[in-house]
C-alpha cells in the first residue's frame, strides 16, 4: 500500500502522518497541510490528533533531530497503528523534506509496519 503523492482528502477511517518539531509550530510542509486540513494542534509535538498523527522531526528550535530519536518516535507511531487496525495510516515522507534526511535513511524504520501503514513510494526501497 502506497500513500499518495498529494494529500488533500481523507477517507473515513484514514489517518495523516507527519513530520512535526518539539515545538508543534506545524508551519511548513506536510505539517502545514496537517494544521490547515487535518485538525493537527499547534503546540502538540508528536502523536495522534485531529485526524493525523505527528512524528517530531526536529527539535524546538527546528534544528533536525537526530535519526535515534526520530527512529523512537516511528516506533512509538507503530505500536498505535497496530492498537489502532481499523484506521488507515497515510505516511508522508517524514524527516526528508525540511529535515533534510534521505529516504535511505528514514524508510527502514518502517520495515517491519503493519499492514494498515501506508508508506509514500521513496520509501519502497
Amino acid at each position: 500500500m502506497t500513500t499518495p503523492e498529494n494529500i488533500t482528502h481523507l477517507q473515513p477511517g484514514e489517518v495523516f502522518v507527519f513530520g512535526s518539531n518539539l515545538s508543534g509550530r506545524h508551519g511548513k510542509g506536510a505539517a502545514l497541510t496537517a494544521a490547515k486540513k487535518f485538525g493537527a494542534l499547534r503546540g502538540q509535538a508528536w502523536g495522534p490528533m485531529g485526524r493525523c498523527y505527528a512524528i517530531a522531526t526536529k527539535d524546538h528550535q527546528l534544528q533536525t533531530l537526530p535519526l535515534e530519536d526520530i527512529r523512537e518516535q516511528v516506533v512509538n507511531f507503530l505500536y498505535y497503528a497496530k492498537a489502532h487496525p481499523q484506521q488507515r495510516f497515510l505516511v508522508t515522507a517524514i524527516g526528508c523534506g525540511l529535515a533534510g534526511y534521505s529516504p535511505k535513511q528514514i524508510a527502514p524504520m518502517f520495515k517491519d509496519h503493519p499492514a494498515n501503514v501506508a508508506l509514500p513510494a521513496c520509501f519502497q526501497l
